[in-house]
């Protein structure tokens, strides 16, 4: 599981400091995802009463990838034997089901907010995908997480691995 072997990468990493450790309403928590829901369907930076300065929306907007890759990669990690390609598939399924969230996020990476952030999602993606080894310095970590990345984003989409009973009745009858 991606957060079994990862330091520096809390799953609530920067939302403390928005919250200022208090605990959240309802009413507030609604008013956040709809705050962060409009900023991602404008594809723009929307401060609002939720989030009144665009580092505490870049920072709630991370965590929200963030928990969608999570879960994507944790999923992959207990459904696959080839690290390297359960991660891969699960950044490329997040990114493709997250467009606009990951073309935001994306567009502000050079953010002072977000660099740490990147940087620990790198790691961890290293680390996961078995890039790493245990006496890499975190600088090295991310430098290999950047670079999966980088070949994630431009890699072909892969094809649906069919059953091999399948494709023996797609090749008996034409039609199907």
């Amino acid at each position: 599981m991606l957060f079994d072997h990862t330091s520096g990468m809390s799953k609530t990493v920067g939302m403390t400091t928005i919250t200022q450790g208090a605990s959240m309403g309802w009413q507030d928590f609604y008013a956040r995802r709809d705050a962060l829901n409009a900023a991602i369907d404008a594809g723009e930076l929307r401060t609002s009463d939720a989030f009144p300065d665009e580092h505490e929306l870049l920072l709630a907007l991370h965590h929200r990838w963030t928990q969608r890759l999570t879960a994507r990669v944790e999923q992959a990690e207990l459904d696959s034997d080839d690290p390297v390609d359960a991660v891969g598939a699960a950044w490329r399924r997040t990114a493709a089901d997250n467009e606009a969230l990951r073309a935001l996020l994306d567009e502000h990476a050079n953010h002072l907010a977000l660099r740490p952030l990147i940087n620990a999602e790198h790691r961890a993606l290293a680390r996961a995908a078995g890039l790493t080894e245990p006496g890499d310095s975190p600088e090295e970590e991310a430098q290999i997480g950047a670079a999966f990345v980088a070949l994630q984003r431009t890699a072909p989409p892969h094809p649906q691995r069919r059953n091999p009973v399948e494709r023996l009745l797609r090749r008996l009858v034409p039609s199907a």
